[in-house]
């Protein structure tokens, strides 16, 4: 039996806009297991956002508790969430957020400085991880030498760099075309095989039809949350 990697229990975040307030995040639970495969979906206006945001270690909930790997996060200031962010959370933006200065290898060895590792490890690591995206011959290359999908798989070897428990992956298809995101999916489904937990937020049906379990959010309560039984 894996073990529990999340546990969301009556997770509020209302917030004030002009003088009403808006209730994002309405009491939320769920448990995610150690190497569960999850897409998360909701029309605009859901919480999904939110839910990312939280569940990422980069906002807290107004109330209820947020246990992350058996810590307790709810309550953390900026500067011990953002540890637990670094060590915990491998994430994947749509927009890659990779630094145009910096070759493949300096993007993925990026979260390795923050850890304090030395260089030569940070160059060992971030070169493993990019060998496992088959980027091994654009290790040298800069963001803008690199085609759509290269970039998305930088990124995503720059979130596996740190061994996390969680990769976190917000609209990782976003930006590519209906082939490079079915490659891009592809490599999702390996991390997961390889024992990796992923979470995908993302409004397309397909996309989320890559995963195991599909929670379905709207006006900040969780619609259905089923496990999937014809995922790619």
């Amino acid at each position: 039996m894996e073990k529990e990697i999340i546990r969301f229990q009556g997770i509020k975040k209302y917030y004030t806009v002009g003088n009403q307030e808006v209730k994002a995040l309405d009491g939320v639970d769920i448990i995610i297991k150690k190497n569960e495969y999850v897409a998360i979906m909701g029309p605009s206006g859901s919480g999904k956002s939110t839910m990312m945001n939280i569940l990422g270690c980069l906002d807290s909930p107004t109330s209820g508790s947020y246990t992350l790997n058996g810590q307790n996060v709810s309550n953390m200031k900026d500067n011990d969430l953002a540890m637990v962010r670094n060590k915990e959370i491998g994430f994947v933006f749509q927009s890659f957020n990779l630094l145009p200065r910096y070759s493949a290898l300096d993007n993925v060895a990026l979260p390795l400085i923050y850890a304090g590792d030395a260089k030569k490890e940070r160059d060992l690591m971030a070169t493993e991880a990019l060998v496992s995206v088959d980027l091994k011959d654009r290790m040298h290359h800069k963001p803008n030498e690199l085609s759509g999908g290269q970039k998305q798989r930088v990124a995503v070897a720059r979130a596996l760099v740190n061994k996390p428990s969680i990769i976190l992956a917000d609209e990782p298809t976003g930006n590519l075309d209906t082939k490079t995101s079915l490659d891009i999916m592809s490599l999702f489904e390996e991390i997961h095989r390889k024992g990796n937990t992923v979470i995908i937020v993302t409004h397309e049906e397909d996309i989320a039809r890559h995963a195991k379990r599909i929670i379905r959010l709207r006006d900040g309560h969780i619609e259905s949350d089923k496990y999937n039984e014809v995922s790619a």
